[in-house]
């Protein structure tokens, strides 16, 4: 198996992994549940890219179909055109997903630029579609010093704005660099079993959503905003 997919850390008989796979594998599921995954730092010995890959390992693992996008190269909003070539590729990516990971390091008590930055470029709304809404998003964040929920909770508001449904469970890892191993991987502790715990209970509530997003999302406001539009519409033909 290639390391990506081995989960070293998890004690397999204590997973639902059976049925998670029989979940996203059902009749009535024609594809594995889509997860996007954004971290927020650009740095080669990042700890928020290795915390997402450890959670991509684990999406895997349980099924899901997974995708993490690399913000090199992606411009600042504003700076370039909405053509430009990674901002079409995060664009594709947020229509294509159905659950999103966010991760950042704490800057200064809140998020990175780097995430916010990716963030920023998600519209809400792309040609009659709304690329983040329904959604199910699950937060993380890294620490340098003692444990931290400023971005977390940060994230978690965001994620209100971009109308997603985010997960009650998060991760916060203190002192990263004492957490992962010269390789990148996440060694076995408490906060391991915690991110498990979360790409655990995205995976669930994202299957759980599927097919019920546009429902969900179906606003009284918005019906009643086109229905005077139509009634306008017909008053300007009279």
């Amino acid at each position: 198996m290639s390391k990506i997919a081995t989960l070293p850390n998890i004690q397999g008989d204590h997973l639902e992994v059976p049925t998670l796979q029989k979940l996203a594998s059902a009749p009535d599921m024609d594809h594995p549940p889509r997860f996007l995954l954004l971290y927020g730092s650009l740095r080669e010995h990042s700890f928020s890219r290795f915390l997402t890959e450890e959670a991509a390992r684990i999406l895997r693992h349980f099924g899901g179909d997974v995708r993490i996008f690399d913000p090199r190269e992606l411009p600042m909003v504003g700076s370039v055109t909405e053509d430009h070539p990674k901002v079409v590729e995060l664009r594709e990516l947020c229509l294509w997903s159905e659950a999103h990971v966010w991760c950042s390091p704490e800057r200064h008590g809140t998020v990175s630029a780097v995430l916010k930055n990716q963030i920023d470029w998600i519209p809400l709304e792309q040609g009659g579609v709304r690329p983040s809404q329904g959604r199910t998003l699950a937060v993380m964040q890294v620490c340098g010093g003692s444990q931290s929920f400023n971005v977390v909770n940060t994230l978690r508001l965001l994620g209100r704005w971009m109308r997603m449904f985010t997960i009650p469970n998060q991760s916060s890892v203190p002192m990263a660099y004492k957490e992962f191993d010269e390789g990148g991987r996440m060694r076995p502790s408490a906060y391991y079993d915690r991110v498990v715990d979360v790409m655990e209970e995205l995976f669930k509530i994202t299957i759980l959503m599927r097919g019920h997003t546009d429902y969900l999302t179906n606003r009284y406001s918005e019906r009643n905003e086109r229905a005077m539009k139509a009634i306008d519409r017909q008053i300007e033909r009279i």
